[in-house]
């Protein structure tokens, strides 16, 4: 089994209309939940990510030059992420179809992470790497 990282995708306008209003925003999370729950009970649920702000920095090349965001040059938000344990990438593209974003407009970029640099950070520093994979406790 291989390791993907889900990364989740929808503009602002797409993101308000999922969470809408409290009874909405309800709903839309008990959907995801359930997905979610969905690949951890099937053992595909190898981390569960974390949401990510509306607001945010980016650094850029040689000059380190500090913006706000990727705001102006993007269409859509990266919302959050999870990592899936699946055989392949196109497994990891059809569980990705099950995604509750794609129903309000979003995507789900699939990626598969880099298993010789995983392999070396393994190497580099065994526990502070199980750590991160959830092996060991803080």
């Amino acid at each position: 089994m291989s390791e993907f990282v889900y990364l989740f995708r929808s503009s602002e306008s797409q993101q308000r209309e999922f969470m809408g209003n409290p009874e909405r925003a309800q709903q839309s999370m008990q959907v995801w939940l359930a997905w979610m729950r969905g690949l951890e009970e099937k053992g595909h649920l190898k981390n569960p990510g974390q949401p990510l702000g509306h607001t945010g920095k980016v650094v850029r090349g040689k000059e380190k030059a500090v913006t706000d965001g990727p705001y102006i040059e993007v269409k859509d938000l990266v919302a959050g992420f999870i990592i899936v344990e699946a055989r392949d990438l196109a497994q990891a593209a059809e569980l990705a179809k099950g995604c509750p974003m794609l129903e309000g407009g979003g995507s789900v970029e699939v990626r598969p992470v880099d298993e010789a640099v995983l392999g070396l950070n393994r190497k580099l520093d065994p526990e502070r790497a199980a750590r991160w994979r959830g092996a060991l406790p803080e």
